[in-house]
């Protein structure tokens, strides 16, 4: 018993130690590799399954044969699996050689919290939230906070609604939200940045803003958010403890066709379900939300990375009835963005142009709560950085996303 009991202790403390330090990236590389047969992507969807302290990290999953795979390794697994590649005749290139640079990179020192907010940094989630607070109070005759719940750590989750309504009849209404996987900061800081240009530059874009009544949530996953900040820059998931894994992937555990394909039952898995379906507060608390919403007509999960706009479904490769309409919407605001600055985006549905993802909040959105048009949008870039994508493209990936989103709404508003 004794010696059950030391092991049980030593496992608690190794799990308590992994929560509250600080994980680093040094020498860490990001590879591309190319399946060129059958027997490649068997091979590297093995590696992907695999778990244990010296496990890969797929930034892009393994999904057909020539279609690429990004990975994350340390340097002692990238030496054993570089061998390895050249022997399958699979020929691995080096897209970032040192992770910690870019991380280090990313991150602002010495913000001044009394300045105005800048939307060309990243932000910590106490900076996001005193400027919610700011410019819901700068701007109250159009927009005002919201709680929605708290989190699995205490902290709350805010919205921002805009609306110049001044009708007892509900407008159709919009919904978008970034950071459901807190390691994607682009997504946060883009749907930021439109935030703030719908307000501070609410003449420009009266026509816009007044079409809907808009509900946003910039940072969905709040507590993962922090944990890539205080901790574990790669962190994806949620914070919730399973054993001795900790989080569930909280694009996986929407109560539509949970825990099919795509999503995993192993609780250290970065794709984990959870244990049920809503089992995250955070997930079944948005959903309530979304659901106590009227008329609400579009829905966009911001993600990143590789310049996709995706409709349902996610859970199969099938279409779903409205593909026409919602492939078009796609389409429509890929041409808009592409305007703006040159960025190229792919269009279609979720399983066919990136992987099959079940349990996702897309696919609920449109197949439980029927709106028509629901989408995930994954943003810049297409591999270059990844999920640390420099800060100097924060702007330029938010004022493309925003003309995307002004022809999506117009769309929309013409095709119902």
């Amino acid at each position: 018993m004794m010696r059950v009991s030391t092991l049980a202790l030593v496992v608690l403390t190794i799990f308590v130690l992994a929560r509250g330090s600080e994980i680093r990236y040094d020498g860490y590389k990001v590879v591309r590799v190319v399946p060129q047969k059958y027997e490649h992507l068997l091979a590297l969807k093995a590696l992907q399954g695999q778990t244990g302290h010296d496990k890969v990290d797929f930034w892009l999953a393994p999904r057909q044969v020539g279609v690429p795979v990004d990975m994350s390794m340390s340097p002692e697994v990238f030496q054993r699996l570089y061998a390895s590649f050249s022997l399958w005749g699979i020929f691995p290139t080096v897209i970032i050689d040192d992770v910690q640079k870019l991380i280090d990179a990313q991150k602002h020192v010495n913000y001044d919290v009394e300045a105005d907010f800048d939307y060309s940094q990243y932000h910590t989630l106490s900076e996001i939230e005193a400027w919610m607070k700011n410019i819901t109070d700068t701007y109250t005759d159009k927009a005002s906070l919201f709680e929605i719940t708290k989190s699995y750590e205490a902290r709350t989750i805010n919205g921002i609604k805009i609306s110049t309504s001044t009708s007892p009849d509900p407008r159709p209404a919009f919904w978008m939200e970034g950071g459901i996987h807190s390691r994607e900061w682009i997504s946060p800081a883009t749907v930021i940045y439109m935030t703030g240009q719908m307000l501070d530059n609410y003449e420009a874009l009266k026509d816009f803003v007044d079409s809907y009544d808009w509900y946003i949530l910039p940072v969905f996953n709040v507590d993962g958010y922090v944990r890539t900040w205080n901790g574990d820059r790669m962190w994806r998931k949620t914070m919730s403890v399973h054993g001795i894994c900790t989080g569930v992937d909280p694009n996986r555990n929407w109560d539509f066709h949970w825990n099919e394909s795509g999503a995993s039952s192993d609780p250290c898995s970065n794709t984990y379900a959870g244990p049920s379906a809503f089992s995250e507060i955070e997930v079944k608390e948005v959903a309530n939300k979304i659901a106590s919403i009227a008329n609400l007509k579009g829905f966009i999960d911001f993600h990143s990375f590789y310049q996709y706009w995706m409709s349902p479904w996610g859970y199969t490769t099938e279409l779903p009835k409205d593909f026409k309409d919602l492939d078009e919407g796609g389409k429509t605001a890929c041409d808009a963005l592409e305007a703006v600055h040159g960025t190229k985006f792919e269009h279609g549905s979720i399983a066919n142009i990136i992987y099959v993802a079940s349990g996702s909040s897309a696919d609920w959105t449109y197949g439980k709560q029927d709106i028509k048009y629901s989408y995930g949008v994954e943003l810049r870039d297409t591999g270059e950085h990844g999920y640390l994508l420099p800060a100097d493209q924060i702007i330029p990936s938010g004022e493309e996303t925003l003309q995307a989103v002004i022809a999506l709404a117009k769309f929309i508003t013409n095709n119902p």
